[in-house]
């Protein structure tokens, strides 16, 4: 069935091909508040823009009608009609108004102008363009060919005289491609997320479609034009997008002001899930910092909120200036101005253009004086920070736009309203107007409340993104995040599997493998690799059928386990191969046993049972078996592809690549008891230490901590380096905690020992530094001085508080000197504030039994997994890391309580103290 254009579907056309589609072809739409809040607001303009219209036609005297057809309108000649309708084959048209012509003739059929009612202050290409649809209707009903429209719109009923002869154009051609698309609903257009998106009903549906397509459009600011382009070179995704970016150098002639931003770039991040910094990001905080945030009507150019989050020492006061209507702004204007000059140096920081804007159209709409007559605004705005300028081309966030709704929420900022946006707090905005909802108040302010919040949060994480002074600049200290300029040229020849754009250079490419080659192509003419080829094939054939070492037969059941009778009758026997190793005083064998078992069924009951039951029918191979293969990929730390090969020459077992990683994810199911069990008794102890170390997966990097006393040692996965993962770790411990100088520790609430071994080293490395700075000169010897005896003290008696409590008062005398010295060398003040900073956390040892001074303790499990690491990293993913992790912490504890991990596996017990108990007893 045909369908007709109408204005709304029309409207839709021009904003989005994608939504016309979707009207036309009958897509359900869902229910939107946005939506339901611009349909009542565009009804309320356009009763009040139809009274204001016949109320001026009728106190001329002219003739006036409403809700007619345009039939009716050109019989009757009307001066005025309102509320036209125009249906024929192809479409039905309201005319918000029609207009006769001034000048016609008398008697003549008068020409009509059409009108269109918009209540935003402002018109658009869309407002535009649905007038010149009217006019299109009016042609194609042979009434006049109108060479201008009107559009009635704002508060005040402003007319506005549009020429048409463009419009027209345009109008007839998206005419035609409505037609199109209804002719032939099999050929969708493509889906493009626009600045449209967020006022539509289908923009979850679209995005959703679109996030599956992994779709180009999902990057904002990559214009319609640019997407067709990388179509055209194959290009059809973000992932796809993201291969092409290649790392280069600036040219020398290149204008350093002159930010290129690169869209592939972006695309990588995404990809990565990293953050990308591009040179060097400038931002300065050199005042109070003060977030601002500005809610307006930009068709109106009013402003009715602003939003202040100043952070104090230890608080922070946040204001919201709320106008009623445009007679309130200037009030909020001058509140504005007293806060700021009540405050020590401000300084304004703000996301993107639009406060900028706020400020220079307030100060000349109002001045920029406050109370006391200074000028403030010039000051404020020499010193704002536009963050949205230091994010753009600089800092690749893997986020699909640089929006901070998208930034902040990708940092786990959250806003107290679903889907917050620009356009939502538009129709909040007017749903206020139009109700006084003072929910719709109470969420604009919360919304802009959070939009500062969010603010603050971006800032903060921005500055951890410089470099700091004095370090290499491409020396990020913010975790996940890489320089641009760290990256590795890539280049189209690499070692490694080649994903081939066809399938036949696939093919191609396998033949001319080593393997291939030799086994294929080089034996049809070599005698000797023909000979070499006979054996194996003899020796593989042979390999296939392994002599059963011994066989257990079934045992005769005299009655049933259901109901005890002695009824039963035998109903089949089935055998099972088990494949195991025999380990003796001199070495190990291969073990095949053969176990049968018969299948009875009871008569009384009719019960099924079996004659055994094992508990590792479920697995070919033993526990003896699973114990080796763990000893060698934990312990030894022997490949799994070489451990495959190594277990088919010495017991002709084929146990495959993915069959060993079975057995190890079997392992780690096995012992999961013995592992949670390892983090019970290191978390009721009295002494953790603590470290962590990067990963990389096949997928994703992440980071491994490590968590260890004298005899229990346990690792973790997380996916940061975020300090929750210790502290969740951590809680309820009421220990001492032994651990290096990294922040995340410091929020522990515990007892803390900081490794002298790490001071130690980064004293002597700013000495020699700096080898005159005599101030830190000084301060390392008195350090040294202290120490020293402590160190002493500890060789000959251990860690034992009754003989070290007497350098406490060494210790205190030290912090005294220290702390009252006033040093001039920027090293020396930084190693004095370290000293302030950790002042209970330096000599904690002093006070406790057997708690080290150093972490070397957790830096000997690093290194263990570290070892492991360089023969896993490159092949595991995040199951397959955390599986070894449970293995490595079995592995270490037996290493550090002085137990044989061999012996541990083979025995069968799943708890490290069980097994230590039983060989006790």
């Amino acid at each position: 069935m045909k369908t007709l254009v109408t204005n709304e579907l029309f409207l839709d056309f021009l904003e989005c091909r994608y939504r016309g589609y979707l009207k036309i072809t009958g897509a359900s739409e869902p229910k939107s508040d946005l939506v339901d809040v611009s349909g009542r607001l565009r009804e309320s303009y356009h009763s009040q823009a139809r009274e204001h219209l016949l109320r001026a036609y009728r106190d001329e005297g002219k003739q006036v009608c409403t809700d007619v057809g345009l039939s009716a309108v050109l019989a009757n000649g009307y001066d005025l009609a309102i509320d036209v309708t125009a249906t024929d084959t192809d479409v039905s048209v309201r005319f918000d108004a029609l207009m006769a012509a001034p000048g016609n003739a008398s008697g003549n059929q008068p020409d009509y102008i059409p009108i269109i009612f918009v209540n935003n202050d402002k018109v658009s290409k869309e407002d535009e363009l649905r007038l010149a649809l009217c006019a299109s209707v009016l042609i194609r009903w042979h009434a006049c060919r109108p060479s201008f429209g009107r559009i009635l719109h704002g508060s005040d009923f402003r007319m506005r005289k549009v020429k048409l002869a463009r419009a027209l154009e345009r109008a007839d051609k998206a005419l035609e491609a409505i037609r199109a698309l209804d002719e032939r609903p099999s050929e969708p257009p493509p889906l493009h997320l626009n600045a449209h998106c967020p006022t539509c009903v289908f923009r979850n549906s679209c995005r959703a479609t679109a996030i599956e397509k992994d779709d180009l459009s999902l990057l904002r600011g990559i214009k319609e034009k640019e997407i067709l382009k990388l179509r055209n070179k194959g290009i059809f995704t973000v992932t796809q997008l993201s291969y092409t970016f290649r790392p280069r150098k600036n040219s020398r002639r290149s204008n350093p002001r002159t930010i290129k931003y690169y869209h592939a770039l972006k695309a990588l991040a995404l990809r990565e899930k990293r953050i990308y910094v591009v040179g060097k990001p400038e931002l300065t905080i050199t005042g109070t910092p003060i977030y601002i945030d500005v809610e307006g009507t930009p068709d109106r150019d009013s402003y009715y909120l602003i939003g202040l989050r100043i952070p104090g020492a230890t608080s922070v006061l946040q204001r919201s200036l709320w106008a009623d209507d445009r007679a309130d702004e200037e009030s909020i204007w001058r509140e504005f101005l007293q806060i700021i000059t009540k405050i020590e140096n401000p300084q304004l920081i703000y996301y993107g253009s639009y406060e900028t804007v706020f400020l220079r159209r307030l100060t000349r709409r109002y001045g920029d004086t406050a109370g006391d007559a200074r000028s403030v605004v010039h000051g404020l705005m020499r010193s704002a920070q536009n963050i949205l300028s230091v994010v753009y081309g600089r800092v690749y966030f893997p986020t699909y736009s640089n929006g901070l709704k998208d930034i902040a929420s990708y940092l786990g900022f959250k806003w107290s309203i679903e889907e917050p946006s620009g356009q939502r707090s538009l129709a909040l905005r007017r749903a206020w107007e139009l109700t006084g909802s003072e929910t719709a108040k109470q969420d604009l302010i919360n919304y802009n409340t959070d939009d500062c919040a969010a603010l603050e949060v971006v800032v903060k994480t921005l500055l951890q993104l410089i470099p700091r002074d004095g370090a290499s600049p491409t020396a990020l200290p913010f975790p996940n995040a890489v320089h641009v300029d760290s990256l590795k040229p890539q280049t189209p020849y690499r070692l490694g599997p080649v994903d081939f754009v066809l399938p036949e250079l696939d093919r191609i490419n396998k033949c001319a493998y080593w393997d291939y080659q030799r086994d294929r192509i080089y034996i049809r003419s070599n005698p000797r690799l023909k000979r070499v080829a006979r054996r194996n094939q003899r020796k593989n054939r042979r390999r296939k059928i392994l002599p059963v070492n011994v066989t257990v037969g079934a045992s005769r059941p005299w009655k049933c386990p259901g109901c005890a009778s002695n009824k039963i009758t035998m109903n089949g026997r089935h055998s099972k191969l088990l494949y195991d190793l025999r380990f003796t005083a001199g070495g190990v064998k291969r073990w095949v046993s053969k176990y049968i078992i018969d299948h009875y069924r009871c008569r009384s009951c009719g019960m099924p049972f079996a004659s055994d039951v094992y508990d590792w029918t479920r697995h070919r191979y033993g526990r003896q078996l699973l114990a080796y293969v763990i000893h060698n990929i934990i312990e030894l730390h022997i490949p799994q592809l070489k451990l495959s090969g190594s277990l088919l020459t010495l017991f002709g077992y084929q146990v495959g690549q993915p069959t060993i990683n079975r057995l190890k994810r079997r392992a780690s199911e096995l012992y999961q008891d013995g592992y949670e069990e390892i983090k019970h008794t290191l978390l009721h102890g009295k002494l953790i230490h603590a470290d962590e170390t990067h990963l990389s997966t096949k997928s994703s990097s992440g980071y491994v901590w490590v968590f260890t006393s004298m005899e229990e040692v346990v690792y973790l996965w997380s996916a940061t380096r975020e300090g929750n993962v210790a502290e969740e770790f951590l809680s309820g411990f009421n220990g001492v905690l032994v651990s290096d100088f990294y922040s995340a520790y410091d929020s522990i609430s515990c007892a803390q020992q900081k490794c002298l071994v790490h001071l130690i080293r980064d004293l002597n490395e700013d000495v020699l530094k700096e080898p005159f700075n005599e101030e830190m000169k000084a301060l390392v010897h008195e350090f040294t001085a202290l120490l020293k005896p402590v160190v002493e003290t500890i060789d000959r008696f251990g860690l034992r508080a009754r003989f070290l409590k007497k350098h406490k008062e060494e210790v205190a005398g030290f912090y005294e000197r220290l702390l009252t010295r006033e040093y001039k060398t920027e090293l020396a003040l930084k190693a004095q504030d370290r000293f302030r900073r950790n002042q209970g956390k330096l000599f904690t040892f002093l006070e406790h039994d057997n708690i080290p001074w150093n972490n070397n303790n957790a830096e000997h499990a690093i290194k263990a997994f570290a070892a492991l690491r360089n023969v896993i990293e490159a092949y595991s993913t995040e199951s397959g890391i955390r599986d070894y992790l449970v293995l490595l912490s079995v592995y270490q504890t037996c290493d550090y309580r002085g137990v044989d991990f061999l012996q541990f596996l083979r025995s069968g017990e799943k708890r490290v103290d069980d097994y230590i108990r039983k060989r006790h007893s």
